[in-house]
C-alpha cells in the first residue's frame, strides 16, 4: 500500500519475480574452553595391601575339583573347597608387577569434554616410589614394583596428581591432587617358634629343645621344671600372633605325661617304676591350624634314693628393724636389701623342690609363707631370736631342719645389695661408670706418655744408648783464655795427678828435667788421662812456685828467662778424646834448648803442631 493506495502488480509482471526472498544458513559452533580443573572422587584414599596375594581358583588341580574348561571334575568338591581354603590360609608371596589398586578406582573426572588427563605419582614416605608405580601416564592403576615386608615398612603415603594438559607450562593448565595411604598387612608366612630361640634374625628360629629330670616311684603334682625353660611357643608372624595349641604326638610311653593344651605345662600322670628316658615329641599348632612346629622334650627318670633333702645354708641370718609391725618380711642380714629366703633342695632333682613346705617349730613370733619368713607381732624391743625351720617334702615325705638367727636392730642396716627399692643406681650403672672412668684414665696415661716422650726424648736416648766416658778434666780440653774476662782465670789449672805404679814408684832423689820426655812427641794415639804412663811429667799446682802451669794461650807471654814456655803435641788424628801433655821447663838454659828442639821437631814432623 503506497500513499494510502494498495500496490497492485501490473498485469505484465510475474508474481514470483515481484517477491524476492533471500535465505541464509548460519552455523554456530560452541567451543569447549579449558576452564575446569580435574577432580578426584576422593581426597584421601586408604588401601590395605597384604604381603601375599590370594590363590586364584584356576590354580586348584583338577584332581581336587579344579576348574577345567568351565566344568567341575570328579566328586571331590568338598575336598577341593577345603584345599582351596587351605591355600587361602597359605597364600603365596605377592608377585612383583601385580595391580594393587585398579585404575577405575583412581581416575579423576574433568568437566571439559576433550581434555586428556596426565597422571603422576609422588612419594611422601621415603622410598615409597620404589615399591609402587603407575601403569602409564594416562592409566592411574597402581602397580607393585618390589616385594613388601611388613616388619620393615607398615605404611606408605603417596600423592597422585592429575593434569589436564600434556605440558606442565601450558596455559591454561589445571591440576588435581589426592593422597594414597597404603597399609601393609602381615602375612602368615612363618611357623610357631619354640622359645628361647638359639638364633633368630626376625625371620627364622632354631627351635629350642627341653630337658628335665624326675624321680622314679613318685608322681610330682606340679609342672615339671625343664631346661632352658618351660615349653612355650609363639607365632613366628608377630604381626598376626595367632594363639598356640600344644600336644604330644610321640614318645609318651604309657601316657605318663600330660601337656596343657593352652599353657604347654608338662605334668606327670603317673609314677615311673624304673629308670628310663622319655623323648617326647611336642607339637605347637596355630589356633587356625594353618601352621605348626615340632620339638623334643627329653625327660630322664632317675633314682632319688641316697639324695637327702638339705638346706642351702647351715644357718641363716636375718634382720628386722625395731618397731616393725606384724607381717613384716625378714631381710637377709648379709644383704639387707633382699628378702631372706629359706630353701631346702634335692640336689639334681629340682622338680622335687616345688613339693617342699616349711613351718616354724619353736616360735610363735614368726611364720612361714612358702620360703619367706614374716613377723606375727610387732618388734618393740631390741632382741635376738633363734628360730627353727622344718622343711617337709610332700612327695618323698623327707624332712630337714635349720636355724635362723634374727636380730631386731634399732635402725635399718645400710643397703649393700643391688636390688633395694630405694637404691638409685644398679650394678650395671656402676659398671658402666667404672668402664667410662677407666677409659678416661687410660686416655690420660697415653697422653701423658706422649708428652713425656716428646719433651724428654733426648734424655731417654742418652740413657738407653751406649754409656759414654766421663768428660776429661777441664784443664785438658778447655782453654780459659777464650772465656770472657769476668769468667776467665789466668791462674794455671791443675792437671789430674797421675797415680804411679806401685812397683815402679820411687821417692824423688832430686830435681828431674822433663826434657827427656819432651823431646819425643807423643804417639798419634795417646793414652787417655786415666791410663797415662808413669813417666809423664808431674803437673805443678798453681801457686806452688813461679813455674806453675798456666794457660797455653795467655794474654801475657812470660819472658823466657822467667820460667820457659809450654809445648803441646797433638796426634795425627785430633779427636775429642786426644790426650794433651803440658811440659814445663825449670831453667832458662834448658828452656832455650827445649825451644830449639821444638823448632827442629816442627821442621822434621809436619804432622805435629805447637802452641
Amino acid at each position: 500500500m503506497m500513499g494510502g493506495q494498495s500496490a497492485v502488480p501490473s498485469p505484465g509482471l510475474d508474481l514470483v519475480t515481484f517477491l524476492q526472498v533471500t535465505v541464509l544458513r548460519v552455523f554456530v559452533v560452541v567451543q569447549d574452553v579449558n576452564d575446569n580443573a580435574p577432580e578426584f572422587p576422593f581426597t584421601i584414599k586408604k588401601h590395605d595391601v597384604a604381603e601375599v596375594s590370594p590363590v586364584e581358583p584356576e590354580q586348584v588341580p583338577p584332581e581336587y575339583g579344579g576348574v577345567s574348561g568351565g566344568h567341575r571334575q570328579g566328586d571331590f568338591y568338598t575336598e577341593a573347597t577345603a584345599w582351596l581354603d587351605q591355600l587361602l590360609l597359605h597364600p603365596q608371596d605377592t608377585r612383583v608387577g601385580s595391580i594393587v589398586i585398579p585404575g577405575t578406582e583412581l581416575e579423576a573426572k574433568d568437566a571439559d569434554k576433550d581434555d586428556t588427563l596426565i597422571y603422576t605419582l609422588q612419594e611422601v614416605t621415603p622410598d615409597a616410589s620404589s615399591f609402587f608405580s603407575l601403569v602409564g601416564q594416562n592409566n592411574p592403576a597402581l602397580r607393585l614394583e618390589k616385594t613388601l615386608d611388613f616388619y620393615k615398612i607398615q605404611s606408605m603415603t603417596l600423592k597422585l596428581l592429575a593434569r589436564d594438559t600434556l605440558e606442565e607450562d601450558k596455559n591454561p593448565s589445571h591440576t588435581a591432587t589426592a593422597t594414597l595411604v597404603l597399609n601393609v598387612l602381615p602375612a602368615d608366612l612363618r611357623t610357631p617358634w619354640f622359645l628361647p630361640c638359639s638364633f633368630s634374625d626376625g625371620y627364622s628360629c632354631i627351635q629350642a629343645q627341653y630337658h628335665g629330670v624326675v624321680p622314679i616311684g613318685y608322681t610330682l603334682p606340679s609342672p615339671l621344671i625343664l631346661s632352658p625353660g618351660p615349653i612355650y611357643a609363639v607365632d613366628g608372624d608377630q604381626g598376626i600372633n595367632q594363639p598356640i595349641i600344644y600336644s604330644i604326638v610321640a614318645g609318651n610311653t604309657d601316657d605318663t605325661f600330660i601337656i596343657n593344651a593352652d599353657s604347654g605345662n608338662l605334668t606327670m600322670a603317673k609314677s615311673i617304676p624304673r629308670p628310663m628316658t622319655f623323648t617326647l615329641v611336642v607339637r605347637a599348632d596355630q589356633v587356625d591350624m594353618a601352621r605348626y612346629s615340632i620339638t623334643q622334650a627329653i625327660v630322664d627318670a632317675r633314682n632319688a634314693t641316697g639324695t637327702p633333702l638339705q638346706f642351702s645354708r647351715n644357718r641363716y641370718h636375718g634382720t628386722v628393724v625395731l618397731g616393725s609391725k606384724a607381717g613384716t618380711e625378714v631381710k637377709d642380714r648379709t644383704s639387707p636389701s633382699e628378702i631372706l629366703r629359706i630353701q631346702a633342695q634335692y640336689p639334681g632333682f629340682p622338680d622335687l623342690d616345688s613339693a617342699t613346705t616349711y613351718q616354724i617349730t619353736n616360735s610363735s613370733d614368726f611364720k612361714m609363707e612358702e620360703d619367706v619368713m614374716l613377723t606375727t607381732v610387732a618388734m618393740e624391743h631390741v632382741d635376738t631370736f633363734y628360730v627353727e625351720v622344718e622343711a617337709t617334702n610332700t612327695v618323698t615325705m623327707d624332712t630337714a631342719t635349720t636355724v635362723v638367727e634374727i636380730q631386731v636392730t634399732e635402725q635399718e642396716p645400710p643397703i649393700t645389695g643391688t636390688q633395694g627399692e630405694d637404691q638409685r643406681f644398679s650394678t650395671v650403672d656402676m659398671a658402666v661408670l667404672g668402664g667410662v672412668l677407666g677409659a678416661l684414665l687410660l686416655l690420660a696415661l697415653i697422653c701423658l706418655c706422649i708428652l713425656i716422650h716428646k719433651h724428654y726424648r733426648h734424655r731417654f736416648n742418652c740413657c738407653s744408648g751406649k754409656v759414654s766416658k766421663p768428660p776429661p778434666p777441664l784443664s785438658v780440653y778447655d782453654n780459659l783464655a777464650f772465656f770472657p774476662d769476668h769468667k776467665a782465670s789466668w791462674l794455671s789449672t791443675s792437671n789430674p795427678q797421675p797415680q804411679p805404679d806401685p812397683e815402679t814408684a820411687r821417692p824423688p832423689s832430686g830435681p828431674q828435667s822433663p826434657m827427656s820426655s819432651s823431646l819425643t812427641p807423643p804417639s798419634s794415639a795417646p793414652p787417655s788421662p786415666e791410663l797415662r804412663a808413669p813417666g809423664s811429667p808431674k803437673t805443678v799446682q798453681a801457686g806452688d812456685s813461679p813455674l806453675a802451669v798456666r794457660s797455653i794461650l795467655t794474654k801475657e807471654r812470660r819472658p823466657e828467662g822467667e820460667g820457659g814456655y809450654k809445648a803441646v803435641w797433638f796426634g795425627k788424628d785430633i779427636r775429642e778424646e786426644a790426650d794433651v801433655v803440658v811440659l814445663n821447663e825449670p831453667a832458662a838454659g834448658v828452656d832455650s834448648a827445649s825451644a830449639s828442639g821444638s823448632e827442629g821437631s816442627d821442621e822434621d814432623s809436619p804432622n805435629q803442631s805447637y802452641i
